[in-house]
């Protein structure tokens, strides 16, 4: 692995890092800088711009964010990436968990690397595997459909 590439990687795990706690943190500028402007979180069936991400990280449980080592496929000519990053969270309330794993794309901006989306998929303890409960009444609605 060469100086770059090593960078690079350590670079975006860094930002995953900041993602991860400040989300615990619930400190919702912290968590809007880790993406592009024209960045994008999918779960619960949809999809939300960076415009939706206060209300929705403020309708989001608090709790602990426990993330793995990314798992990076990096494009360094091309300034993209892809990955998949591991999460346990444990709700601060009740010390229920929910598992599952981010899809993630990444891009280099003027300002470093950043997401441009994140996906969830969860784990559930039937064995199924899905984005969410579309029909979860506390979560709020996208303001619009972000194009990718």
């Amino acid at each position: 692995m060469d100086p770059a590439e090593l960078s690079d990687i350590t670079e975006i795990e860094q930002l995953l890092a900041r993602y991860a706690v400040g989300m615990t943190r619930n400190d919702i500028e912290a968590v809007v800088d880790v993406f592009t402007p024209d960045g994008s979180y999918s779960a619960f069936g949809d999809t939300y711009a960076l415009a939706d991400f206060p209300a929705l990280v403020e309708a989001a449980p608090k709790g602990l964010f426990l993330t793995g080592t990314p798992q990076l496929e990096l494009d360094a000519d091309a300034d993209t990436g892809r990955g998949y990053q591991t999460l346990c969270f444990v709700d601060q309330t009740n010390h229920d968990m929910r598992i599952g794993w981010y899809t993630d794309t990444y891009r280099r901006t003027e300002v470093g690397w950043r997401l441009q989306t994140r996906a969830m998929t969860f784990l559930r303890r039937s064995g199924a595997r899905d984005s969410g409960r579309p029909h979860d009444p506390t979560r709020p609605e996208p303001t619009r459909t972000p194009e990718h």
